[in-house]
């Protein structure tokens, strides 16, 4: 495919200014492989430490069988005066590497008859992560205990992945369409996923009264306002650029649009980009301070700090 050229990025829409609140983060780091970041627990603690981040987004466990403590999360947030530290949770996919996963239940990238009624297919751009339907009531009672204890050893919050899951459901044979209506609920996917999103914020509520909720992407949410309400922030991921090429400004303007409501709402967004050019790069910073935006800068397995505020 021809590398769209830099310049002809042109953006139709721009958004008021997120307000600069004191409690609102300038910068951010995202780590989901703390294990490559440092050759040992210690050395990530003391790394992310000093790193002179405002909020820190990390996976909920250090490793698969070592997890973080509260004592952990403390040094972490001694190093920056009202930093936090937020547990990442995957909501709308199932990792066969997490402790609930059953080896039976997936053969050839497909479940078995072993698998539960809320396991859907592998998705074809992550090994390992599979579908689920996230409105199933076994699914939320193995997602809910794990932000009981992400809220229990001491995160700040949480930090929700794959909240855009409704959209592989909105895909059917006719077409892709907005709120399709989910016949197992009778209402629509996106409305499921709000319902879902406010479950989980009600549970690390219960748990900390000042718990941060941040979901990335989905941002077609905020048309809710019951959503918009229980969020404290939204993250977004390649937003201006995707790899190489800048993302169709169709594509920036139409996020650009639902984060006005977050804009009025005064809730910050963060934003994720990949870019794989110095050119991408600067321009990811230079739009997202434009519009407002918390940006990072960072690679795609989310092993390192990359560049994050002003």
């Amino acid at each position: 495919m021809k590398v769209l050229p830099f310049r002809a990025a042109v953006l139709t829409f721009m958004l008021p200014h997120f307000a600069c609140a004191e409690s609102n983060p300038v910068s951010f780091a995202y780590i989901l492989q703390a294990d490559s970041f440092a050759k040992t627990k210690p050395a990530v603690i003391a790394k992310l430490k000093e790193s002179g981040r405002d909020w820190i987004v990390l996976d909920a466990t250090f490793a698969s069988d070592t997890p973080w403590e509260q004592t952990d999360l403390d040094t972490i947030r001694s190093g920056k005066a009202g930093r936090k530290v937020v547990a990442y949770l995957s909501i709308g996919e199932a990792e066969d590497y997490r402790s609930y996963w059953h080896s039976d239940w997936v053969s050839n990238g497909k479940p078995t008859a072993a698998a539960p009624a809320w396991l859907g297919i592998e998705n074809p751009e992550w090994k390992g992560n599979y579908q689920v339907r996230y409105w199933n009531a076994e699914w939320q009672k193995l997602v809910l205990p794990a932000i009981d204890d992400a809220m229990a050893r001491g995160f700040d919050g949480v930090y929700l992945d794959i909240v855009d899951g409704f959209q592989t459901y909105e895909q059917g044979a006719d077409g892709y369409q907005d709120d399709r209506i989910n016949p197992d609920t009778k209402q629509t996917y996106r409305r499921d996923m709000v319902d879902w999103v406010k479950a989980i914020a009600a549970r690390a509520l219960a748990k900390n009264p000042t718990a941060l909720v941040i979901p990335q992407n989905g941002s077609q949410l905020v048309a809710d306002k019951d959503f918009v309400d229980v969020i404290s922030a939204q993250a977004i991921e390649d937003l201006f650029t995707n790899g190489k090429k800048l993302q169709p400004a169709s594509h920036t303007n139409e996020i650009l649009g639902h984060l006005k409501t977050l804009a009025l709402a005064k809730k910050p967004v963060l934003l994720i980009e990949y870019p794989k050019t110095h050119q991408g790069e600067a321009l990811s910073k230079k739009l997202a301070e434009e519009n407002g935006l918390v940006w990072l800068v960072t690679d795609r397995p989310l092993k390192t700090l990359g560049e994050s505020g002003k």
